[in-house]
């Protein structure tokens, strides 16, 4: 695929987000989650942490939790090749990068690999007059009609 056709079917956005996504989740993991500002004590206790760190290190388990996000990017990324719907696999592919960060790799990947199969194909150009309502397959062809 040439440069021209890369940035004409829109591979710099996905491209761009995919990047930006992967930094924020990056630095996410290992400058939060696995350098231990979390807190562990959310029992309520005398030492316990404030509220909205309990509550993010909360959400942030409930992601990653029996490969949730994993299993969305595959649901989404799935759908999004079946049905070619670009939303679909806008939302697979962010997902999957997401769980190839935050520990669900294996369905992460194929539902990442599925949405990006929808991502990279060209769109359908509507309006370019190709197809007319009155035309026949033979008209484009320039030949007669037979018999």
């Amino acid at each position: 695929m040439s440069r021209y056709s890369f940035l004409k079917y829109g591979g710099a956005a996905w491209a761009f987000a995919g990047v930006a996504l992967l930094v924020s989740l990056l630095g996410l993991r290992y400058g939060v989650i696995e350098a231990g500002l979390l807190p562990r004590d959310c029992s309520g206790g005398a030492d316990a942490a404030p509220a909205w760190q309990c509550s993010l290190t909360w959400a942030l388990v409930q992601l990653f939790h029996e490969h949730r996000v994993g299993w969305f990017s595959l649901a989404t990324g799935a759908l999004a090749f079946v049905l070619s719907c670009r939303k679909l696999a806008w939302a697979g592919w962010l997902s999957g990068i997401a769980g190839l960060v935050l520990y669900s790799f294996d369905p992460a990947a194929v539902g990442a690999l599925l949405s990006l199969f929808v991502l990279v194909r060209p769109r359908p150009q509507h309006g370019q007059g190709e197809h007319k309502t009155n035309q026949q397959p033979a008209d484009g062809l320039r030949i007669g009609r037979l018999g």
